[in-house]
């Protein structure tokens, strides 16, 4: 079964910079499409970036330029670099793992990490 476990959330200010990692126990990490979404409280989840299989990226107008989406096969990791964070920034932030642009299963989603980020 498909795990993702996010780490490197924590409290930060405003300014600051965290990296996120996410960690997938799948087999078919290399060609899913990956991606990091954020929920605040009271909002929908959105989408902040993904990364697919081919290295193609996509963000957020409100994240780009300071996040960036990469990804390491090799350790079946993504990662979310997040510099000069903003305080509308704290949120939730969940990994996703989606295989269905190549006929796989998906999305998968991990459990979550807290981004907090003071003024």
């Amino acid at each position: 079964q498909v795990q993702l476990v996010e780490s490197g959330g924590g409290l930060v200010q405003a300014g600051g910079s965290l990296r996120l990692s996410c960690a997938d126990s799948g087999r078919l990490f290399s060609i899913n499409t990956m991606g990091w979404y954020r929920q605040a409280p009271g909002n929908q989840r959105e989408l902040v970036a993904v990364i697919t299989s081919g290295g193609e990226t996509n963000y957020a107008d409100s994240v780009k330029g300071r996040f960036t989406i990469s990804r390491e096969n090799a350790k079946n990791t993504v990662y979310l670099q997040m510099n000069s964070l903003k305080p509308e920034d704290t949120a939730v932030y969940y990994c996703n793992a989606d295989g269905r642009s190549r006929g796989l299963p998906g999305p998968y989603w991990g459990q979550g990490t807290q981004v907090t980020v003071s003024s």
